[in-house]
């Protein structure tokens, strides 16, 4: 890749959008054989494209190994994608030289899903929350101290805690510490990994609460990402939901919930506990197809009660069918 700076500068007009992936792929090649020659590729994402407002939350959702935190994890480049552009306050994020990089470290920032391995247990909370102040911006000494007393306040915790260890906090605290060192450098972008599944439903909501009064605070924008439905209702502005590497259906999330379209985020929707549910007539059986070898036409055919003809030859595109102006709504099916 080109590192020039010239090169990386977008000159798309991004109509108030942090953040813009456009037809991001992420494959890993399979090897075989004595000389490990490449017999193919697993596509973990495909195709995926979606934009974020600044203030916004979008939401990924899908079933595990739809490809969610992959596409997460190109962003940031913790691994590295096959094609696509990731334009984020118009530096294209996937070609950006050292010193761009060094920069979007610091203003796109990571929440992780499990609090109990993603904190160093040899650290202290103040080291753990202070670190990226000291390697990024350089920052040490009574500085450093006082921004970590201030976050962990701001996270909900006391500054008292700054010289203890990961091993004295419940999940819920530590997921505290992991929202206070996400935000420590001052970011404009969270990528926000499952951020809740690991802890119980009383401490989710505590921390989604506290997310959203961060957002409210600091005027933050959130990927989200979550196999929880009932979770994404409450905390997302958008929902987009994968299948197999692609994005099937994307709508803001009032409007996704009252009409899903997609037979797949149909079904889904029909497995969220609620009072008023008298069947779930959108309930699918069958297993996810091997990512080694995907069906032809729409992958979710082999799981779709409507499939036929054109469903089970060509891929469908995401098209916008509904919604309202300023947010549509897409679905990729045959039969929508």
């Amino acid at each position: 890749m080109k590192n020039t700076s010239n090169m990386n500068r977008n000159t798309e007009n991004t109509n108030g959008y942090l953040l813009k992936v456009e037809d991001l792929k992420t494959w890993f090649a399979i090897k075989k054989g004595l000389l490990r020659r490449t017999a193919g590729f697993i596509k973990a994402v495909d195709g995926v494209s979606f934009n974020i407002k600044r203030g916004q939350t979008l939401g990924l959702v899908g079933e595990s190994g739809c490809g969610k935190t992959t596409v997460a994890r190109s962003i940031v480049r913790l691994v590295p994608a096959t094609a696509g552009k990731v334009i984020f306050e118009g530096i294209d994020v996937l070609s950006a030289d050292k010193s761009e990089s060094k920069e979007l470290h610091r203003q796109i920032s990571l929440v992780f899903q499990d609090p109990f391995s993603s904190l160093n247990p040899r650290m202290t909370i103040g080291n753990i929350v202070g670190e990226p102040l000291k390697v990024q911006m350089g920052i040490t000494g009574s500085e450093l101290t006082e921004r970590v007393a201030v976050l962990l306040a701001k996270a909900g915790l006391s500054s008292d805690y700054i010289n203890r260890y990961p091993h004295e906090f419940s999940g819920g605290q530590r997921q505290r510490i992991g929202v206070a060192r996400a935000l420590v450098t001052e970011p404009k972008l969270v990528i926000c990994d499952e951020p809740v599944s690991a802890l119980d439903v009383s401490i989710q909501s505590q921390i989604l609460n506290l997310l959203k009064d961060l957002q409210d605070e600091f005027g933050l924008t959130f990927l989200f990402i979550a196999h929880d439905l009932t979770v994404v209702e409450f905390f997302c502005d958008i929902t987009a939901v994968m299948y197999m590497g692609r994005i099937v259906e994307q709508a803001e999330s009032e409007e996704l919930y009252r009409n899903p379209m997609h037979p797949y985020t149909r079904a889904l929707m029909s497995a969220i506990p609620r009072v008023d549910r008298s069947s779930a007539k959108g309930a699918f059986g069958g297993e996810v197809p091997s990512i080694l070898n995907p069906p032809s036409g729409c992958p979710f055919h082999p799981r779709c009660p409507l499939a036929e003809g054109e469903c089970l030859k060509q891929m469908p595109a995401l098209k916008e069918k509904g919604g309202h102006e300023g947010q549509g709504h897409f679905v990729a099916c045959w039969k929508c």
